[in-house]
């Protein structure tokens, strides 16, 4: 398979996970990228967003393709969308079960959004733990983290204490994401001067590099150049 698989995964709801999976996509997409998500989730909030996208899409002029899919077939349509994209994302469901496990057992990395809270912090280790029976690399995102809290330091030195690494890139609590969603739009198409688009952009960057080795390669001769 050719594209680089991305997996987003968090047994805890309401950690961020498909308003990362839309962003990141639409980051990739708009920096070159043939970007397909896949939505396995059974609440289905990134299809019905891609509804609205569509009834909007004179406003939008990044484009990726979206499919939802489940059981069986999750693995068959990961393959499929592989073969004609460079980057593939994968909107996991909320638990541990069969949908998800395929889902990380056919990414190169397994990104898990976490928001700094005890509740988070306790419910990521069955999503670290199945990344690591299926040898799949993790990455830890602090995601939708207050500007003043006094429990983001302390929770940073718990999630910093795992062994899985943690994302340099961090993202605030934006109120900017949750509105370019309800135009159908990314934050790059919504607000591409706002602190939440260099956040995602940041973001976008850092995990490609960590997934991909091609473009790790690539960054790396540039630096040398």
């Amino acid at each position: 398979m050719a594209a680089t698989i991305i997996t987003i995964a968090q047994q805890k709801g309401g950690a961020g996970k498909t308003t990362l999976a839309i962003h990141l996509a639409l980051a990739w997409a708009a920096a070159g990228k043939h970007v397909a998500v896949i939505d396995i989730d059974p609440q289905a909030s990134l299809s019905t967003w891609f509804r609205v996208r569509n009834e909007r899409r004179k406003k939008s002029k990044t484009a990726i393709e979206a499919v939802a899919v489940g059981g069986w077939r999750v693995a068959a349509e990961v393959e499929r969308q592989a073969k004609s994209h460079d980057v593939v994302v994968i909107d996991s469901p909320p638990h541990a079960e069969t949908e998800a496990r395929i889902a990380v057992r056919a990414a190169e990395l397994v990104l898990v959004p976490v928001q700094p809270s005890p509740m988070d912090f306790w419910a990521t280790k069955p999503t670290l733990d199945l990344a690591r029976a299926e040898k799949v690399p993790a990455l830890l995102v602090l995601n939708r983290v207050p500007a003043r809290a006094k429990l983001t330091g302390a929770m940073l030195e718990a999630y910093q204490a795992l062994d899985v690494p943690l994302a340099e890139t961090r993202i605030g609590n934006r109120v900017a994401l949750a509105a370019a969603l309800n135009e159908g739009q990314g934050i790059l198409e919504f607000d591409p001067a706002s602190a939440a688009a260099g956040e995602i952009v940041a973001l976008a960057t850092e995990v490609l590099y960590r997934a991909a080795p091609s473009f790790r390669a690539l960054e790396q001769r540039r630096d040398v150049a």
